[in-house]
């Protein structure tokens, strides 16, 4: 500026000199000076021309430059006073938001320069004689030009430094503004609808966003073939989108020349990939609704835009050149989403009311808010898909039917927690145990995801190969909690366990079985919430229990309540997932809960559903099971006992006995079999085991021989050689019954045999 100034105080053109009347000849050709200026900088700077409206700012510059630095001289006006043309600062701010490089502006005034001095040179020598003249004046025009365009030129970087930081700010806050707006749930169309409407809100007209349906079932490479994707959320300014939408793909219309930027870069244009052009990209997407979201499926065709940037992951501007109609899209932005290596798919901007085509600031910015979604869509697609893995094999390993047996009527549920917390390990189960008892079990695995869920898995299992042994509910946990300590320490030894496997395993259970001959209920619980039950249509309390330590403490012992249940009553077994909500506290759930249990309800499944829809407002914090049991008795007519004495001689009056129940029964058929193995528990029990020794048969779906005495030791079934005069009586016990066992009680032990209506004496028992 010092230097200019300078020369301004110095420079100056005398009225009707050489100078001023070369200028005034100049200017009545100045069409054509124009024009030349106009050729030479489309040829040599052609980045200044690829924007229509800045082509358009630019011929006008050129035209005014011309004409007032003609006239300055002319008049013999101060060059530090010439007016300045007044689309000058417009071109410049057209420039900065293009993103056209500052060199190429200042290289277009020095060679605007140039070529008018040349015309002005040339036009010296006509109009003089005199060298020494002719030379002064070429002096005095360098000089005065160079005041000029550094005058211009300074205020045009000026403007064009302030445009650039303004859509520097203005960028930087769309960019803050996504971070926090998109990706807000690990939702994929929630996650990509964000995406869209920030766009339309801030620099697009309508936004689409497509998604490679082959990653949305969880595979992550694209295949061969044509790219197949689903529409997964779009968002127009006027809510339907262009009424042409399509035209920037297809470039149909007069004048549809189309070309191509990628972002490698300002200035790096492109010709369109092989196969683009009018008629090479399929049919666009048909537009209905606000802001909804299609979800269509549709393939992109080989030589697209979005294929051209699905196949290279770089991001593209294409744009008609022809005139534009009211509606028609005229620019669009293809920009591919990729995250951690992975393309997921492409989001398209277009403009078609805006006039205004998109320029590489907005490229830039496209490509920001692009690249912040794609992270969180992958998050989003990654979390689904181990919360679908989770969740797939959480319900694979509960029971999805509940088993036949007539202790209790059952009705259960099992709801995964929400999004935000993931599949955790909560499960339910009935197990039929011997003697027409059932098991009722409800455990919490600590932890969510899948390996909470495969834990789940492991503890239902080693809980139903306990159960199968007809362990006390004490016991059973005891064991249990030592299957959970083996847990942790096989996961704190893994080297390539995931962090949160290698943590501290922990879950809780509450066990219970139900007797139906006795209508006694046997509970022990670890660390869980306790039951609750209602006595027949009285009001529902929760059961007293020894709470008893979370399972993977170790050490510590459980304690086991017998509670009597009269027939009708319904027992409640859940995790605490039930009660623990957003919107109330434990206590609140509680008293709920047992509102519910006691009001009349037509099935258990609709106190299921009850307790649910009043508990939960909204997707639950934890995963939630419950399990709702209402009991049934076997009496008198069902059960048949009789105490034996420790003679051998008692047993043919057993067998007797067993017939002649058998056929009060209406069990005749199973007479002979029944017989046969009554007759061998006896004889094992007269002579291995210890008085008082008793005899019960249970008439329920199946038909129970049981056979109780003091003892604790366990019989073994062995094979017995040819000539040995015993050890045959378990292994004809086996072959007779559909099952049998031995299950211990703290004082002795009870053997007992199932018999179906397809028991019969099968040959080889007597070969």
């Amino acid at each position: 500026m010092s230097r200019a100034r300078d020369r301004r105080t110095v420079v100056c053109v005398a009225p009707g000199s050489l100078l001023s009347r070369a200028a005034r000849e100049l200017g009545l050709r100045a069409h054509e000076v124009i024009a030349d200026v106009d050729r030479r900088l489309r040829r040599e700077l052609p980045e200044l021309w690829e924007d229509p409206s800045v082509a358009r700012l630019a011929s006008e510059n050129i035209s005014e430059h011309v004409a007032a630095a003609l006239y300055g001289l002319e008049h013999a006006v101060d060059p530090g006073r010439i007016v300045q043309p007044p689309a000058d600062a417009d071109r410049a701010r057209q420039l900065a938001r293009h993103g056209t490089p500052l060199s190429s502006m200042l290289r277009a005034f020095r060679l605007g320069e140039e070529i008018v001095i040349d015309w002005l040179l040339a036009e010296l020598p006509r109009l003089s004689d005199d060298p020494q003249e002719v030379s002064a004046a070429a002096r005095r025009l360098n000089a005065v030009s160079t005041v000029y365009v550094d005058r211009t030129s300074e205020r045009g970087v000026a403007v064009f430094q302030e445009e650039r930081d303004r859509r520097l700010r203005w960028r930087t806050a769309i960019v803050n503004e996504a971070g926090m707006r998109i990706g807000t749930t690990l939702d994929i169309v929630r996650t990509t609808q964000e995406l869209a409407d920030l766009a339309t809100e801030r620099f697009a007209d309508c936004v689409t966003v497509d998604l490679l349906d082959p990653l949305l079932h969880g595979r992550d490479a694209m295949g061969e073939g044509p790219f197949v994707l689903r529409r997964v959320a779009l968002a127009a300014v006027d809510g339907t989108g262009p009424g042409a939408v399509g035209q920037a793909h297809t470039g149909s219309g007069p004048g549809a020349a189309q070309k191509l930027r990628t972002g490698s870069g300002p200035g790096a244009v492109e010709e369109p990939p092989a196969g683009t052009g009018p008629g090479a990209v399929g049919e666009p997407h048909t537009w209905s609704g606000s802001g909804a979201a299609q979800q269509d499926l549709h393939t992109c065709p080989d030589g697209s835009f979005p294929a051209f940037a699905l196949a290279t992951g770089r991001p593209a501007r294409h744009h008609s050149d022809g005139p534009l109609d009211a509606g028609e899209v005229h620019s669009t932005l293809t920009v591919p989403l990729r995250a951690r290596g992975t393309t997921l798919g492409v989001a398209e901007f277009v403009r078609y009311r805006n006039p205004l085509r998109f320029d590489d600031e907005d490229l830039l910015l496209a490509q920001e808010i692009a690249a912040r979604a794609a992270v969180a869509v992958d998050n989003a697609r990654r979390y689904t898909h181990a919360r679908a893995t989770a969740l797939a094999l959480q319900r694979s390993l509960l029971p999805r039917h509940a088993p036949r047996q007539s202790a209790v009527e059952v009705a259960y549920r099992y709801l995964p927690a929400g999004p935000e917390a993931g599949v955790g390990g909560d499960w339910y189960d009935v197990i039929p145990l011997s003697g027409a008892r059932v098991a009722l079990v409800v455990g919490d695995v600590v932890g969510h995801g899948i390996h909470a869920a495969a834990t789940m898995g492991r503890l239902r299992t080693a809980v139903r190969t306990l159960a199968d042994i007809d362990l006390p509910p004490d016991e059973l946990l005891t064991h249990l909690d030592d299957v959970v300590l083996r847990l942790s320490a096989e996961a704190a030894a893994d080297p390539d366990a995931e962090a949160d496997e290698a943590d501290y395993i922990g879950a809780t259970c509450l066990y219970a079985v139900y007797d139906p001959v006795s209508r006694c209920c046997t509970l022990a619980r670890a660390g869980h919430v306790p039951p609750a039950v209602v006595i027949r249509d009285g009001e529902a309390d929760l059961l007293e229990l020894p709470p008893g330590p979370p399972l993977g403490l170790g050490g510590l012992p459980f304690e086991t309540v017998e509670v009597g249940l009269p027939e009708g009553s319904l027992v409640a077994l859940y995790t605490d997932g039930l009660l623990e909500a957003r919107d109330h506290d434990v206590d609140v759930g509680l008293t709920t809960l047992r509102e519910l249990l006691a009001q009349p309800a037509p099935s258990l499944d609709a106190v299921c559903d009850t307790v649910l829809d009043a508990l939960l407002t909204g997707h639950p914090d934890d995963d939630i099971a419950l399990l709702l049991a209402r009991t049934h008795g076997l009496g008198a007519d069902r059960v048949a006992t009789w105490e034996l004495e420790a003679d051998p001689a008692v047993v043919a009056r057993a067998r007797s006995d067993v017939s002649r129940q058998l056929s009060d029964w209406g069990l005749a058929d199973l007479d002979f079999t029944a017989e046969l193995v009554v007759s061998e528990l006896v004889t094992n029990a007269i002579r291995y085991g210890t008085a008082p020794i008793t005899l019960c048969l249970i008439h329920d779906r199946t038909l129970l021989c049981e056979v109780s005495d003091a003892s604790s030791t366990t019989p073994h079934m062995r094979r017995a050689r040819g000539f040995d005069e015993g050890g045959r009586g378990l292994l004809l016990v086996a072959q007779l019954a559909d099952r049998w066992g031995t299950r211990h009680a703290r004082h002795g032990k009870t053997v007992w045999a199932e018999l179906g209506e397809s028991a019969a004496v099968p040959a080889a028992a007597f070969g």
